[in-house]
């Protein structure tokens, strides 16, 4: 059970309580639940408790609350953890114990609401949801997966990547009220592991998985193995409009005039300042390399643990990528492809004509610019990505960042957030010859070849309602920020729910949003493979960017041909 089921459960005990104290005037308030829960949540919240705001919580008079929590303590219930350098001051915390209780009676809770509506019989209660979302109950179904699902017993399977986005997409199926799905129908794995599964089950006789998502620059090379199949007779079929979608985006989903799959979600790489920091400091937001090297030198204070930006430096895929958008940042993508009004595109290239780019101008002043974001960085950058650089901001420790808009939603939504409501969202900072275009990224969803064809269809439907408007419209308003449909992110009410929505939805008007940054092409992978294994050997050993361009454009140049 995660923290926000956790809160929930508790949310509804209490609103349960509370018409029987309405009623009856000699049903006053139970001292230890209100000294539990309010120990619980402010431990998920991470809010510090003083033990005579928690004597004021237990609505006893302060002698005998003060005997009641004291008396907690000496059980174990509750640990005093030390304040300060003095060690005279202290705040209260749930002991492991009690929190491990506490989790297990919130499990029971929800098992016995689940079996009174009738549902999940014989399902252990970490196979379905109780949370927050209201998407369950507010977005229907195609009949058919109810039907298949409770008549047939059918049970779709699917491969997703982990994170917050598709968590909430397993919850709304495992939801009880939903009743469409188990938990155990998913498998939720890190983008290398969904990777190497993905090309696994594509290699088997039969797929395990009715649905799989992709990511973006995957496309090429999965179409071209065969691996997934061509769903361009299903998308009228179920209702999916393409000219819904922006056309950076539904392009992603295409190889070679043929439609491979349906955007599940974009993701938009941008750049985080923490307005109040700028503010205070009286400077501009920063809209080159120099003016972010500029202000990163302003704020990095390493000693008092404040660093001037954090980015995706880890080895492999992160600092691939990292290195793939600073060479776009410059103008230019890794590849020969040709030259659009806009940007680039690998709509009708030669695979066997394509060149490597990266030992240019721009790809020199890429790593460059990564050099010089070291000296402004947590010292151990270089094995920091993703979750890990945001958990820097996020506690306020640093003053800019590069970070993708579905793991920035946690800036706003986050109970741990220190940040709330003090981040501007920029587009990427441009270097030499460069624009602001920003790189999009996301997952496609696709249906495997190998799928035996009675389970198509309904694999289909599947997908027409996780991509649907109100699946989507549903998503956002619960904090998932960044939806690929216009008519979303021109919704009123999906527009006001986050800031992250205005900001994508003006980067679309500009003509700002690209993917060219990382092509869909079949070679994409080894590309990053190369990428992530050189220029992050270069930039720990500290070698000439030319040793290091020279050597990664010769290895990549191999991959191509």
């Amino acid at each position: 059970m995660n923290e926000y089921e956790l809160l929930r459960v508790i949310d509804f005990i209490e609103k349960t309580r509370r018409p029987f104290r309405d009623m009856i005037d000699e049903a006053g308030d139970d001292a230890v639940w209100m000294i539990v829960t309010y120990l619980i949540k402010s431990h998920i919240l991470s809010q510090n408790v003083s033990i005579s705001t928690l004597g004021q919580e237990s609505g006893l008079p302060y002698a005998t609350s003060m005997r009641l929590i004291n008396r907690m303590i000496d059980n174990g219930h509750i640990v005093r953890v030390v304040k300060g350098q003095t060690g005279k001051s202290f705040v209260l915390q749930p002991s492991e114990g009690l929190l491990a209780s506490f989790k297990d009676y919130a499990r029971k809770t929800k098992s016995l609401l689940a079996q009174t509506l009738g549902v999940r019989a014989g399902e252990g209660d970490d196979e379905y949801y109780f949370g927050g979302t209201p998407l369950g109950s507010q977005i229907i179904p195609p009949m058919r997966l109810v039907q298949k699902r409770v008549e047939a017993q059918l049970e779709l399977r699917f491969l997703l990547n982990d994170d917050n986005y598709f968590s909430a997409m397993r919850n709304m199926w495992a939801d009880f009220r939903s009743n469409l799905a188990s938990r155990k129908n998913f498998d939720l794995l890190p983008l290398p592991q969904l990777y190497t599964r993905a090309l696994e089950n594509g290699m088997k006789e039969q797929s395990d998985y009715d649905v799989i998502a992709i990511n973006m620059p995957w496309l090429g090379e999965f179409a071209e193995r065969g691996f997934i199949r061509p769903i361009d007779q299903y998308i009228q079929k179920t209702g999916i409009n393409p000219l819904d979608f922006h056309p950076s985006i539904w392009t992603a989903a295409t190889w070679e005039g043929r439609d491979y799959g349906v955007p599940s979600y974009c993701t938009v790489e941008f750049l985080a300042a923490r307005k109040d920091l700028f503010a205070e400091a009286g400077l501009p937001f920063p809209k080159t390399f120099d003016d972010v090297i500029a202000a990163g030198r302003k704020f990095h204070a390493p000693d008092e643990g404040a660093y001037g930006v954090v980015w995706d430096g880890a080895r492999g895929m992160p600092v691939a990528s990292s290195f793939l958008f600073f060479m776009g940042a410059c103008g230019q993508p890794p590849i020969s492809l040709p030259r659009t009004r806009t940007g680039f595109t690998v709509d009708g290239i030669n695979l066997d004509e394509i060149s490597c780019n990266i030992l240019s101008d721009a790809g020199n002043a890429a790593f460059e610019y990564m050099r010089r974001l070291l000296d402004i960085s947590p010292p151990n950058i270089l094995d920091m990505a993703w979750d890990q650089t945001l958990s820097v901001f996020l506690k306020g420790k640093a003053s800019l960042g590069y970070f993708w808009t579905m793991r920035a939603a946690r800036f706003e939504y986050d109970v741990q957030s220190v940040v709330k409501r003090r981040v501007e969202y920029l587009p990427q900072a441009f270097g030499p010859a460069g624009t602001r275009a920003t790189p999009i990224g996301g997952f496609l969803f696709c249906i495997p070849t190998n799928l035996p064809e009675e389970r198509v269809e309904l694999a289909a439907d599947a997908i027409a309602w996780m991509a649907s408007r109100e699946a989507m419209k549903a998503h956002v308003k619960n904090g998932f920020p960044v939806a690929p449909r216009f008519s979303v992110s021109a919704d009123p009410e999906a527009a006001a729910s986050s800031p992250i929505v205005r900001f994508v939805d003006q980067l679309a008007k500009r003509n700002l949003l690209h993917t060219w940054q990382r092509p869909k092409i079949p070679q994409y992978t080894r590309i990053e493979k190369v990428l992530g294994e050189e220029i992050h050997d270069a930039l720990r050993n500290k070698e000439p960017a030319r040793q290091a361009l020279e050597r990664a454009a010769g290895r990549i140049e191999k991959c191509l041909k």
